[in-house]
């Protein structure tokens, strides 16, 4: 019964972090030095792993620079915190208290302060590598290219040039979340390779190389091979440095619209 009562007691003080009348002030109210200093220290165990210690990005998004695309106000920064986004890898903070989701948007907007980033390299030159190379078959650009592989319209502001020189070197390194290639048989002898793009118990949907999309009954295949941690996309290694500079640079200025 005592341990019922503790598990009860945790519940509501759980649920008491919730408040569905709460209204959410369009500045934030706790943007002291102290509350500051607890924001950071709340984003670095909770945040950081995603994002970065600084917010120079990672599996998550870059968060220093000035404005944040989902989170152009504090109100809003807020709910991004709270909430999580919806058909992303960004979770709400249901762990956090009203007052430490504020101290941890205080902290976020602090790195917003910070100086962007400086890379070698020629954006416009990394362009026309980019095109060269034939990335545009499989990456979305500003509305232009093939599908098969994660829209880069926006990479400069969700992505740190490290992470995507890393990506460059050694693309199996840093897949996303959930990515997976497939192989298959189709029940009337069709060979297909692809990504998949959802999966339940009875039923795939793949996305072949040509930007093609299947769905299957899976007991109706005569075979369905997943290759964990396999990328589609080739290695940039043998690119001579230069040039690699000039890619990434290109990559890191693809921030979407103003």
């Amino acid at each position: 019964m005592r341990l019922l009562g503790i598990f009860l007691a945790s519940a509501l003080a759980a649920l008491a972090q919730v408040d569905p009348e709460y209204v959410i002030p369009k500045e934030n109210p706790s943007a002291s030095p102290e509350d500051l200093k607890a924001g950071e220290k709340l984003f670095l165990g909770q945040c950081a792993s995603c994002h970065g210690p600084k917010g120079e990005g990672g599996k998550g998004a870059v968060l220093g620079q000035p404005r944040l695309r989902h989170a152009p106000d504090d109100a809003a920064l807020f709910v991004v915190i709270r909430d999580g986004i919806k058909g992303t890898d960004m979770p709400g903070g249901y762990a956090l208290t009203t007052h430490e989701t504020w101290q941890v948007a205080a902290y976020v907007r602090s790195l917003g302060r910070m100086a962007h980033e400086n890379v070698p390299g020629d954006a416009s030159r990394g362009r026309e590598i980019f095109r060269a190379k034939g990335c545009g078959g499989c990456h979305i650009v500003s509305g232009e290219g093939g599908s098969l592989g994660p829209e880069l319209t926006e990479i400069g502001a969700k992505r740190s040039s490290k992470h995507l020189r890393t990506v460059l070197m050694d693309p199996e390194k840093e897949l996303p979340e959930g990515f997976l290639m497939v192989r298959l048989v189709t029940g009337d002898g069709r060979n297909i390779r692809g990504v998949r793009l959802n999966e339940d118990t009875f039923t795939i949907q793949v996305r072949d190389t040509s930007g093609h999309v299947y769905s299957f009954v899976k007991p109706d295949l005569k075979e369905l091979h997943k290759d964990e941690g396999k990328s589609p996309m080739p290695s940039f290694k043998s690119l001579p440095a230069g040039e690699t500079d000039d890619l990434v640079a290109y990559l890191v200025s693809l921030r979407g619209k103003p």
